[in-house]
C-alpha cells in the first residue's frame, strides 16, 4: 500500500513494515510514517510521543509494558542493528504468551509495529544502535511493568552468539517471571 509493505506476522495485529526506499547517487529518501497508508492497511493508531535511545552492543532493554495506558509502538533503527521482540500479553488472545522477533537495522530500514497489549524489548547487536519509536500513549511510570528477558516459559530465542555480556538496567534485572505477571 502506498509507500509501505505491511507484513503480517503469526501474531494478529503485529506487523513488520518495509518502507519503499528511493535511492540514487546522492543517498536515499523514504517515508517512515504516513497516516493514510497506515489507515489503508488497517492500522488506525494515533501517535502522541516520539522517543529515541542510544545503546552499546549487548544492551538489552525489556521486556517492558504498561499495565494501564498501554502503548502501541512503531519502532525502527537509524544507526546500527538490534533484534527487536514483542510478546502478546492480551489474556484472551489465542497467541497469549507468544513472541515474534525481527532484525531491525539502519541498513534494512524495516520497522516493527507493536500494538497495545504487548511487552516489548530489544537487544543491541552492533557496536552502537540508535533506536527510534513513536508511541500511541504517554509514558506512565507508575504503571510500568516487565518480565525477565530470559524467561523460561516464554523462551525468546535471542541471538546471543556474538554478545559477550548482556547489559541490563537495575530495574530490568528485578523483573518477575512471565507466569508471575499480574495483568
Amino acid at each position: 500500500m502506498g509507500n509501505f509493505n505491511f507484513i503480517e506476522t503469526k501474531i494478529k495485529d503485529l506487523y513488520i513494515i518495509e518502507p519503499k526506499v528511493y535511492e540514487d547517487v546522492r543517498g536515499y529518501f523514504m517515508e517512515s510514517y504516513n497516516k493514510k497508508d497506515f489507515k489503508e492497511a488497517g492500522l488506525n493508531m494515533e501517535f502522541v510521543q516520539d522517543n529515541e535511545s542510544k545503546s552499546k552492543k549487548g544492551v538489552l532493554r525489556g521486556m517492558h509494558f504498561q499495565t494501564k495506558y498501554s502503548q502501541g509502538k512503531l519502532v525502527r533503527v537509524t544507526q546500527g542493528e538490534v533484534y527487536d521482540v514483542a510478546v502478546d500479553l492480551r489474556k484472551y488472545s489465542p497467541t497469549y504468551g507468544m513472541w515474534e522477533g525481527v532484525l531491525l537495522s539502519a541498513e534494512n530500514k524495516r520497522q516493527f509495529y507493536v500494538p497495545e497489549g504487548f511487552a516489548h524489548g530489544f537487544l543491541v547487536l552492533s557496536d552502537v544502535a540508535v533506536f527510534n519509536y513513536k508511541c500511541t500513549n504517554y509514558y506512565a511510570p507508575e504503571y510500568e511493568g516487565g518480565f525477565l528477558w530470559d524467561d523460561e516459559d516464554v523462551k525468546i530465542n535471542w541471538p546471543l552468539d556474538e554478545i559477550e555480556e548482556v547489559l541490563l538496567s537495575e530495574k530490568d534485572k528485578k523483573h518477575c517471571s512471565f507466569k508471575d505477571l499480574n495483568l
